[in-house]
């Protein structure tokens, strides 16, 4: 069972805010599967136009919204492809040099663990976490799969690798402790309401809705008995443009006005549930 949970975040606060940072990559050869243009190009057709608004991810969103995040003195939680250690490794060793915690996004947007055998899963799971861990310096704790979509044995492969938490969780509000055949893992709800690849790309509503968003999840908890946490989403070649950050901004601001807390997934996993290794809840 897990422990009770505190009756407020290291802030006094009820609420807390999550930014989290989709840097992605997909095989070469592959382009993503949702684009801004829609339609899909006939079986075959490799689709430059995607891949270019992909690639805006490492060569421009990830050093703006490092910058940004500097500026408001946030920490954030980044997603990598394993794959981007290979061929961006200057962007990852930044995100780590800034002090943004780093955790795994599987080695390619493109290879979904429910779609792979156990064998190939767990390979996938260690090839993450060893790439990571030698380009920063530190094996990443968290993993989050492409499109969130685990496989039945995700979540026992990554505790067998080492991992502390996921991601793939959309059954709570808080985490919790989740025991597999290979020992404990903490399972991480992810909260998808204020996601820009959804809400702009798949529902066309404008970036300014982000703020919007955030705000009636902040009124929703701020100021009540209930202890939870605000996932903000952005992924690097989608709301790490312009519009987004301003948006991003305006999340902050209002995350501060509130009080909230502002942490990385790991601070939020450790305060909730303790930290595998050893500490204590909200050390």
């Amino acid at each position: 069972m897990s422990p009770q949970p505190p009756s407020s975040w290291p802030s006094g606060s009820r609420g807390a805010l999550v930014v989290n940072i989709m840097y992605e990559q997909w095989e070469p050869g592959v382009a993503p599967g949702l684009g801004p243009m829609g339609n899909p190009l006939p079986a075959g057709a490799l689709d430059h136009q995607a891949r270019g608004w992909a690639d805006y991810g490492w060569r421009t969103g990830v050093p703006a919204v490092l910058d940004l995040l500097r500026r408001l003195d946030v920490p954030a939680t980044f997603y990598v492809s394993g794959c981007l250690t290979e061929t961006r490794p200057g962007t990852v060793e930044a995100v780590a040099a800034a002090g943004h915690e780093v955790a795994a996004h599987a080695w390619a947007q493109n290879r979904i663990p429910a779609l792979l055998g156990r064998d190939a899963e767990a390979e996938e799971v260690e090839r993450c976490a060893d790439a990571l861990g030698r380009l920063v310096g530190r094996r990443p704790r968290g993993w989050i799969s492409p499109r969130c979509t685990p496989s039945a044995l995700t979540a026992e492969l990554l505790a067998a690798a080492g991992y502390d938490w996921f991601g793939d969780v959309f059954d709570a509000d808080l985490p919790y402790r989740l025991d597999t055949p290979a020992g404990p893992i903490t399972a991480l709800p992810f909260g998808l309401e204020t996601n820009d690849l959804p809400m702009t790309v798949r529902y066309g509503r404008p970036v300014s809705d982000l703020a919007r968003s955030f705000e009636y999840e902040a009124r929703a908890i701020v100021g009540t008995d209930r202890l939870a946490y605000v996932d903000v989403t952005l992924h690097a070649h989608v709301g790490c443009r312009p519009a987004g950050l301003l948006a991003l901004s305006e999340i902050v601001s209002t995350a501060r006005a509130a009080g909230m807390w502002c942490a990385t997934r790991s601070q939020v996993a450790d305060f909730v549930v303790g930290d595998r290794r050893g500490a204590q809840p909200g050390t």
